[in-house]
């Protein structure tokens, strides 16, 4: 059964979607079978692995109210290398028609089931604030990767989001973890970035990835070209940082795998 992870941050502008689209080419370099899914009514992540969002027939939005399954609106993205539930702005349709029904935040966790199996990893590129988008993700997932840029209200803006995971855990996902904390548009110079890393290692030790992302030209301007940055410049500090997440991704999950097998 593929693990679930949901890249999210209320707070916009942190690297959400540039993480969600080249941990999913990262993981798949790393030979794993990956689902990204585009739960952003920008759809971004869709653009950024080079599909039209606007000439798209099936979406999430038709898989969320569920008028198709979910396999029949996946799409193999360049390489096909992983795939893709890509979105467009109808989706906020699917939002607001699933504000009037039961059972409403368990949505993507039912539709999800029938093609979960088909994949080592299914990430979720939720939208940057807490709303019915972001409930169905964090109750579908089994952990929640959070892009943290390293600036003066990082800090702030993640407790908010400790607490609704607080609370998804409380409610309707139990086993709703934390899957790690990831430093983002990082930039060594800065030495308010360098303070907030430190505050980051010294609140959450075991939540924290060794890896950071660097502040890089490459990394920006990779989704005007729609491709993950390995793809549009391997050799770049931003594409061998996310290469290197992967990395360290799939030996934890592996890790904690053979410890609980044991």
């Amino acid at each position: 059964m593929g693990r679930v992870i949901a890249v999210a941050n209320q707070k916009g502008g942190v690297g959400k979607t540039t993480t969600s689209v080249n941990l999913a080419a990262s993981l798949a370099e790393h030979n794993q079978r990956v689902l990204l899914i585009d739960l952003d009514p920008q759809g971004n992540a869709t653009t950024g692995c080079g599909i039209d969002k606007q000439s798209l027939e099936n979406t999430s939005c038709e898989v969320l109210l569920e008028d198709i399954p979910a396999k029949d609106a996946i799409v193999s993205i360049q390489n096909g290398d992983f795939a893709l539930l890509p979105a467009n702005s109808d989706l906020t349709v699917a939002e607001v028609r699933l504000l009037q029904e039961i059972g409403r935040e368990m949505r993507l966790r039912k539709v999800l089931k029938p093609v979960r199996g088909l994949f080592d990893y299914v990430l979720i590129d939720c939208p940057p604030s807490i709303n019915m988008l972001t409930l169905n993700a964090l109750t579908a997932a089994d952990g929640v990767l959070i892009p943290i840029q390293c600036e003066y209200y990082a800090l702030e803006g993640l407790s908010a989001l400790l607490e609704t995971v607080k609370q998804i855990r409380n409610s309707v996902n139990s086993t709703l973890e934390i899957e790690g904390l990831l430093r983002t548009m990082y930039d060594p110079r800065n030495k308010l970035a360098t303070e907030v890393s430190s505050q980051l290692a010294r609140h959450f030790p075991q939540k924290l990835y060794r890896t950071i992302i660097p502040r890089n030209v490459r990394l920006a301007e990779a989704p005007s070209f729609g491709l993950p940055a390995m793809y549009h410049d391997r050799s770049s500090r931003g594409a061998k940082a996310y290469s290197a997440l992967g990395e360290e991704i799939v030996s934890a999950v592996t890790a904690t795998g053979q410890a609980n097998a044991g």
